[in-house]
Parts: structure tokens; sequence; C-alpha cells
């Protein structure tokens, strides 16, 4: 869920970017967080069609065994 942390956090600097006149600059930065943002979708996609992530999932959601 770390991913998600992650997105979030390149989305809302992306939001305060796109807020200010546009530079030379603020492009590359958007640029920058846009190539970021695929590559964390890449990186979830393929883990997911390996199934590590829907194993880590399961782990974490089925319930504990009582002893």
């Amino acid at each position: 869920m770390d991913i998600l942390g992650r997105i979030e956090s390149f989305f809302r600097r992306l939001e305060i970017y796109t807020q200010v006149r546009p530079t030379t600059e603020i492009m590359d930065t958007i640029i920058q967080i846009m190539m970021e943002v695929l590559t964390i979708l890449g990186i979830a996609t393929k883990e997911m069609k390996q199934g590590r992530i829907s194993e880590q999932f399961s782990m974490y959601m089925s319930p504990v065994a009582e002893e």
C-alpha cells in the first residue's frame, strides 16, 4: 500500500506545480513527476503479474489463526 501513498504524494506535488505560471523548470519538474508515477505504476503492474502483491495482500488480509 506504500505505492498508493507515493503516487498520492506525487500528485499533490503535481497539483501545486500546475497552479503556478509554467516556466521551463516547472515543466521539467512536472515531466519528472509524471515519469515517476508511470515508473511506479509499471513496477506495480509487473509485481501484480508475478503474483507478489496478491500474495502479500492475502497474507495481510487473511484471519489470524488462534492457537
